[in-house]
């Protein structure tokens, strides 16, 4: 047989990673429900699973609508937008996720407080309003806030290069048909645009699931955080770290796989229509 023939190649892309993982995964499985202390490690940890699912689909969600806004100011024709856009995206990225997240909840949520207060002292006083205190805004909020903001220029920066991805050829050709601006985004733009975007984009979301466990730092009781308070106690740092690193390594292994799967599909339904 040919060294290059299909055949040896198939064999050779078989993803025999994938079956090492699974059969590490499945060792490790057994090992935590056969074993007293791990089983109680792995059901106090995963008390955090909803709370770092919840973080980062939210924080996901609104990064990726101001993402998209900022892209679309990136690309627009008013050069006051462009430059808007651009300061953005590169104040925010130079700033690093874990001194935003500390930023936004210990300085820029206080001062928005202040500045709430103040703007609003008239309505306080004929007792429409009351007062906004700092502790009102609960710190997973603060958290989601801080990850939306940290997210947002990196996002935009990948809906941007989707969009000018996309021929200028077709778009001048729905211009020609009549097309308004919302229709040639939606019905030419972007169709096109996210078979480049969700490739890049299923990695930030997927460094967004790690990122999250930043917000531990908040006391935010995601499972960074139910690990460190059961380590804390029970001073089992090895077996403790382990199930979190596991537990993540589920998250962000079973994400990679599925957006490769949505990517090999998305390709498929390209190339048949092509």
């Amino acid at each position: 047989m040919p060294e290059g023939s299909p055949d040896r190649r198939g064999r050779a892309e078989f993803p025999w990673w994938l079956v090492a993982a699974l059969v590490l995964a499945a060792a490790a499985a057994v090992a935590i429900f056969t074993s007293d202390l791990y089983s109680q490690v792995f059901a106090t940890v995963a008390k955090g699973i909803g709370i770092t699912i919840a973080v980062t689909l939210v924080s996901f969600a609104a990064a990726s609508a101001i993402g998209l806004g900022i892209a679309l100011m990136a690309l627009s024709g008013s050069s006051v937008l462009r430059q808007t856009a651009r300061f953005y995206v590169e104040i925010i990225r130079g700033i690093p996720i874990l001194v935003l997240l500390f930023w936004i909840a210990f300085a820029g949520v206080p001062a928005f407080v202040a500045g709430w207060n103040f703007v609003t002292a008239p309505l306080q006083q004929a007792g429409i309003a009351g007062e906004l205190q700092v502790r009102d805004v609960p710190l997973l909020w603060r958290a989601v806030l801080a990850l939306m903001i940290g997210y947002s220029p990196f996002i935009a920066e990948v809906f941007r290069a989707g969009i000018q991805s996309v021929g200028a050829g077709q778009i001048e050709a729905a211009k020609a048909l009549g097309l308004s601006r919302y229709r040639r985004f939606r019905h030419i733009v972007m169709p096109q645009a996210i078979r480049t975007i969700l490739p890049p984009l299923g990695n930030d979301f997927i460094a967004l699931v790690k990122d999250s466990s930043l917000v531990s730092v908040l006391g935010v009781a995601d499972i960074t955080q139910m690990g460190k308070i059961y380590a804390a106690g029970s001073f089992r740092f090895f077996e403790t770290y382990s199930i979190v690193a596991y537990i993540y390594l589920i998250l962000t292994v079973g994400l990679s796989i599925a957006l490769r799967a949505l990517e090999r599909r998305m390709r498929q339904r390209g190339g048949g229509s092509g």
